[in-house]
């Protein structure tokens, strides 16, 4: 399809025959006086009155519990940058289509016009009660971290910024599998991370919390690398600026066995990924165009593995594969934070699910590829795979009992 015909079909869904992506469903009876009477006045005072008694009657008698609140400023949509807050809307719309496509979460998206980041934290923060969880979307760095950090502080319920932890855990989930494959060990490898906002550093930070050691962690970010010497880094920069010789990006891939690209495209080239490490592992995550393209990586060297964001390329490394069913874990035990341990279990799992047979419903999915194996071109799972839900929601279950934040007990439903 030509990119002339692809944005007028684009326009086209979004415009009809009803605009939008999302809208209301009734799944209690409205069909006779009686039935109004109990869904509106007077009998809707009853639930009014118990939840006023106890608040955690909210779960029972409302949606709260199956509800997320997705809240965006418009600041980085996607690849397009900061267009505003209504001009994230139907990012927003797409997002709920996911939540509920995928894990059967009902969503309200709330673009919030400001960029002032202390009134988009007193906004969120006095609406989060009306959900049982938030999702932050396209809010950009730097003001994300401090933004996340607030509303975990200030909610009740759990807090979760996808494009921060959303990529590093589909990152995580990937490099075990790819690690697997080429012959080393998490914590033995050296990590170039070239891009440092937000995506970039909640994947060197989940990689540190699963035992590489902090030394093996580069950060490179438009200046050159993230040194202990440079003055006047942010916070989140000089969290990962450690004491190195290294100046520029090709110092720093100098043997190193992985690459983490979240920047823009073309910046690996071939002289730069010869200088590596034997066997790396390269996850080229830029948009539309990636670092370096899977064919292009490969006819420099036959040893490496590589994962883009695409869908037409390998190895698509998609958040769809672990945020609706992080918040589906969550929410089934009624978690009140979404904690290292969960992100790590969901990481964990996901990449499990990679080395199961697949099923011929996931084959039938992906008509155009002939089989899907565990191996250099299938480190991780497709995301049309049905079995991601149960297996990532229980595993992030599990995390949030054994780490302290549940609410409710492990869901019968799920696998023991």
């Amino acid at each position: 399809m030509s990119d002339d015909a692809l944005r007028q079909a684009a326009l086209e869904y979004h415009a009809a025959p009803r605009p939008g992506k999302i809208g209301t469903h009734v799944f209690k009876p409205a069909d006779s006086s009686r039935d109004l009477a109990l869904a509106y006045s007077p009998g809707v005072a009853e639930p009014v009155l118990a939840i006023a008694e106890n608040p955690e009657t909210a779960y029972q008698y409302t949606n709260k519990g199956n509800l997320i609140g997705i809240v965006t400023d418009g600041s980085a949509i996607l690849g397009l940058g900061n267009l505003g807050a209504l001009a994230s809307k139907p990012v927003m719309e797409g997002k709920a289509l996911l939540f509920k496509r995928f894990a059967e979460l009902d969503c309200v998206d709330i673009e919030i016009d400001t960029d002032n980041a202390e009134d988009f934290i007193d906004t969120v923060a006095r609406i989060a009660d009306s959900f049982g969880g938030i999702n932050i979307e396209d809010v950009g760095a730097p003001q994300c971290f401090a933004i996340e950090a607030a509303l975990k502080a200030r909610c009740k319920v759990p807090v979760f910024h996808d494009d921060q932890h959303g990529t590093a855990i589909c990152v995580v989930a990937g490099l075990l599998n790819a690690l697997e494959i080429q012959g080393k060990q998490l914590d033995q490898v050296k990590v170039v991370c070239l891009g440092s906002g937000a995506a970039g550093t909640a994947t060197l930070r989940l990689l540190r919390s699963m035992g590489v050691p902090p030394d093996h962690l580069t950060a490179v970010d438009r200046q050159g690398v993230v040194h202990a010497d440079r003055g006047s880094l942010p916070d989140y920069k000089a969290e990962f600026a450690r004491k190195t010789d290294a100046r520029t990006l090709a110092d720093a891939l100098k043997g190193a066995d992985v690459f983490i690209g979240v920047s823009a495209g073309g910046l690996l080239d071939a002289e730069l990924l010869r200088s590596m490490a034997d066997k790396p592992v390269i996850f080229a995550l830029a948009n539309p165009e990636p670092e370096v393209r899977p064919s292009i990586a490969r006819g420099i060297r036959d040893d490496v593995i590589v994962a883009t964001g695409r869908s037409d390329f390998p190895n698509q490394v998609n958040n769809v594969l672990c945020f609706p069913f992080i918040f589906r874990g969550a929410l089934d035990v009624r978690a009140s934070a979404i904690t290292e341990e969960m992100k790590v279990a969901s990481a964990r799992a996901i990449a499990a699910l990679a080395k199961e047979p697949v099923p011929a419903e996931v084959l039938a999915a992906y008509p155009d590829v002939a089989a899907l194996e565990f191996g250099p071109d299938y480190i991780l799972p497709k995301p049309m795979d049905p079995r991601l839900r149960d297996t990532v929601a229980s595993a992030v279950a599990k995390a949030a009992i054994e780490s302290g934040v549940a609410g409710k007990p492990y869901p019968a439903h799920y696998p023991s």
